[in-house]
């Protein structure tokens, strides 16, 4: 498979077009910002092990992968193993097309005509477009500063409108003393399936202001009202991580299995199974509509500081 790398002075970011244009890898001096990328994962075109892929035309699970809309109901391929619903759109089991590539940035597309099986995949046509662009800086302090940009456009192609979502599933490196801070509002618990059940007020266990450390809890939901940023120290590594998202992504979603070694935080436009809800008229859900011709874009930051001095470069 072929892999783009783009790089800032010691910062690198690798992605690979064939896996879902997902990100194998941002090191700054060699020490991962996002977990890393087996080789095995390469190997075996598993993308779900990369550091990063994106959410396109939706994010996380429509419900018994069948999609209601403008008074029809659509049935949608089952993509995600024995799960029966559908989940994360196609964008991350497509190869993308490498549009434009530079020293420090690169734009990657994906055609989608939804003609024959692609229309079970996804009933509507569509363009999406990442772009990527990478910094790095050194701070008065001595302080090591990066940045990687990601702005994600989906344009509708077709002759119809159709209800949509975008975000991202980055992966950050997690161990007992990582600690993960944001602000929102509510959480939805899930049922048994992981899908909305009933949205609270968030409980102690589950609140990061202040920030709080990940190792004793397990989390796959959605929360609601997000300020757009999140911060994830690493101690050990004397690194922070500051991620940032447009006001458009309103919900983030934070998976930390029990027992592993990261810990995702995943800016998103709307709530689990939005379209479905918003049909059956619950309010408030983050979907939207694109109009023939139209196009809608949001943009994740990814910034981190680091000591200037080596630091380890182990794996979590």
């Amino acid at each position: 498979m072929r892999i783009i790398e783009i790089a800032s002075g010691s910062a690198q970011v690798r992605i690979v077009p064939e896996l879902g244009c997902a990100i194998t890898a941002f090191t700054v001096r060699e020490t991962p910002i996002l977990r890393p990328t087996p080789d095995a994962a390469l190997v075996e075109r598993d993308v779900r092990r990369t550091a990063c892929y994106p959410l396109v035309p939706y994010s996380n699970r429509i419900r018994d992968a069948r999609l209601r809309f403008a008074g029809h109901d659509y049935v949608l391929a089952r993509n995600f193993g024995a799960s029966p619903h559908a989940i994360h759109g196609v964008g991350w089991q497509r190869p993308w097309s490498v549009d434009d590539v530079s020293a420090q940035g690169a734009r990657l597309s994906l055609h989608h005509d939804a003609r024959g099986d692609a229309a079970a995949a996804w009933p509507w046509p569509f363009r999406a477009t990442q772009a990527f662009h990478l910094t790095e800086s050194l701070r008065a302090d001595g302080t090591m500063s990066v940045m990687l940009v990601v702005t994600l456009t989906l344009a509708n192609i077709g002759a119809e409108t159709f209800p949509f979502g975008l975000g991202w599933h980055p992966y950050f490196p997690k161990d007992a003393a990582t600690r993960l801070a944001f602000g929102a509002d509510f959480v939805w618990r899930n049922d048994a399936t992981q899908l909305p059940q009933q949205r609270i007020p968030i409980p102690d266990e589950w609140r990061f202001e202040p920030p709080r450390a990940l190792d004793a809890i397990t989390l796959d939901n959605v929360f609601t009202g997000w300020r757009g940023a999140a911060t994830i120290s690493d101690p050990a590594r004397e690194i922070m991580t500051t991620l940032r998202a447009d006001s458009a992504c309103a919900f983030v979603v934070v998976y930390a299995p029990p027992g592993r070694d990261f810990v995702a935080v995943e800016p998103v436009t709307h709530e689990t199974d939005a379209f479905n809800r918003a049909a059956a008229g619950a309010p408030a859900t983050g979907m939207r509509i694109l109009a023939p011709g139209a196009a809608f874009s949001c943009t994740m930051r990814i910034a981190a500081a680091a000591s200037a001095r080596p630091v380890s470069s182990r794996s979590p």
